[in-house]
């Protein structure tokens, strides 16, 4: 492959051209496994080409060696994805290696479909592109209220959705104590969206839940549902759901 701007070689699709300082690639797909990952590489809705880094899992008990052949092996993955230098990385797949790459990556991470990650990611190219909010998130929080249940995992919940960047403000909802006890500690969900995209956080802390407004950049239902899966998937990420 060429770069498209100064021609020159590139040595794998996508790759950042280090000659003219240019980006060939604006997306990554990357699509795990345990023993594997696939990446594919995208500008706008042109498929570059894929390369699928490989590794092999510790079979034994020694969880040190275990730990340390994943986070090799995400390694390797994010050492790939850093050549592209892309706008964003699209995951999906084995929960535990997406996580530790994107632990080692600045870049944005999005949750899409496992049944085919690169069809739902060109679906997703053909809408209409929603606005990113770039300011900081401890900013996108207001309201009459301030309290978060859940105390430690709440404001982590609280902090994973401000993260997102097509979520303008958070708006924390009354704290219902009336509700039936659970042992599970504090658990988030994100509800469907309404007609105008926006969404709502439910934070489920023993017999406490508190409803919290989020304002996004979603324009109707079918992009704020876009927006509900992505948060759903990064509080499972944290291990929130």
């Amino acid at each position: 492959m060429h770069c498209r701007q100064c021609h020159a070689d590139l040595e794998r699709p996508g790759d950042y051209c280090l000659v003219c300082h240019t980006a060939n690639c604006d997306g990554v797909v990357a699509d795990f496994d345990r023993e594997a990952a696939t990446l594919t590489m995208l500008d706008g809705e042109e498929v570059l080409g894929e390369t699928t880094i490989t590794t092999v899992p510790e079979t034994d008990d020694d969880d040190r060696a275990t730990v340390v052949e994943l986070r090799n092996f995400a390694g390797r993955v994010a050492d790939e994805i850093q050549r592209k230098r892309p706008e964003a990385v699209f995951a999906a797949g084995d929960r535990e290696p997406i996580r530790e790459t994107r632990s080692q990556l600045h870049y944005d991470f999005f949750r899409v479909p496992d049944d085919d990650p690169v069809q739902a990611v060109l679906d997703r190219r053909g809408n209409r592109a929603l606005e990113v909010v770039d300011i900081p998130p401890r900013e996108k929080i207001g309201g009459s209220h301030s309290t978060i249940i859940g105390d430690r995992r709440g404001r982590k919940a609280i902090s994973v959705v401000a993260d997102h960047p097509h979520v303008k403000k958070i708006i924390p909802g009354p704290i219902d104590a009336g509700g039936i006890g659970s042992q599970q500690g504090l658990r988030a969900k994100i509800t469907r969206a309404d007609t105008n995209g926006n969404v709502r956080m439910l934070l489920r802390d023993g017999s406490s839940v508190q409803e919290n407004r989020l304002v996004t950049t979603a324009m109707d239902l079918e992009s704020g549902e876009r927006v509900r899966t992505d948060l759903n998937d990064a509080l499972a990420e944290a291990d929130l759901q």
